[in-house]
């Protein structure tokens, strides 16, 4: 991978786990770096990015020290992932609400434009970019 399109990944990854930049942000600097798909594991914290010529690149993810409930609640990742478009919270605090509400992690399909959510039973929840 280019040391060029690696910095601003990892650049972006650094200002999204200090609350620094929003998700907005965050697709659009992968977007321009030519990123794909990113899976985000929270179970073994790591943030994996998929490139289209198959290149990869993983990196070690900030995970929030809240424990991954048991059960999937859509409904609280939904309460998190509007929390987070209307501004209200940023991927940190992202990251444990998301847990609480028992995601284990999550695959962002930039050229799909959707996210689809993961729990520990294979729950999913799919969730489509804003226009």
């Amino acid at each position: 991978m280019e040391q060029a399109i690696e910095s601003v990944i990892r650049e972006t990854l650094d200002a999204s786990n200090e609350g620094r930049i929003h998700f907005g942000q965050v697709i659009g600097n992968l977007v321009q770096a030519g990123v794909e798909s990113y899976l985000v594991d929270y179970r073994c914290g790591r943030i994996t990015y998929y490139m289209p010529c198959g290149e990869t690149l993983t990196l070690e993810l900030e995970v929030a020290k809240a424990d991954i409930a048991l059960e999937f609640s859509a409904s609280g990742i939904k309460a998190a992932i509007l929390g987070a478009q209307q501004g209200e919270i940023m991927y940190p605090e992202f990251k444990r609400v998301s847990k609480e509400a028992g995601c284990i992690g999550y695959t962002v399909w930039i050229t799909g434009k959707h996210v689809t959510y993961y729990g520990r039973k294979g729950e999913t929840h799919v969730e489509y970019f804003p226009d």
